[in-house]
């Protein structure tokens, strides 16, 4: 399966479409369907397969260099980092990690969710590759076009 399966922006998400875009890249590496040395599609294809602007792919792609999550190679193209987070940088992980654990448990309570529930969510969508239960169907969705990753930088 490539990668890019899978991956859309949801037009009647009120997520703002680079939010959609950065979210879905880092989701991607996390769950390992992108690797280490793995090529993206170029910034032009990206935004014609995802019908978005090319400004706003360039800015993620931006930002995710910054963040060391992405390195571009001029004339080549942008890949997936190999990243080896610093001993305070890891720290500073963890922190963000159980604040949003934290939020995270009091939207389940509010919702009258269990931890077993969202669990089990979280289980399918592990077997899932990471995919979001209950999105959309594909054709309601904007995605990457072909799946194909790029052949060529811009």
């Amino acid at each position: 399966m490539s990668p890019w399966e899978g991956f859309a922006i949801d037009p009647t998400d009120r997520t703002p479409l680079h939010a959609q875009l950065e979210r879905g890249i880092k989701a991607a590496i996390a769950t390992g369907r992108l690797a280490v040395g793995d090529q993206l599609p170029t910034v032009r294809q990206l935004a014609v397969g995802l019908r978005v602007n090319a400004n706003t792919v360039a800015k993620v792609y931006a930002y995710l260099e910054r963040a060391g999550m992405l390195e571009t190679r001029r004339g080549v193209g942008t890949f997936v980092a190999a990243r080896t987070a610093a001993p305070q940088e890891e720290s500073l992980r963890r922190t963000e990690l159980n604040r949003l654990v934290d939020r995270f448990l009091a939207e389940l309570s509010v919702h009258g969710f269990s931890i077993e529930d969202a669990r089990r969510v979280l289980d399918e969508q592990a077997s899932a590759g990471g995919q979001p239960a209950g999105r959309p169907a594909a054709s309601a969705q904007r995605g990457w076009g072909d799946g194909a990753p790029a052949e060529r930088s811009e």
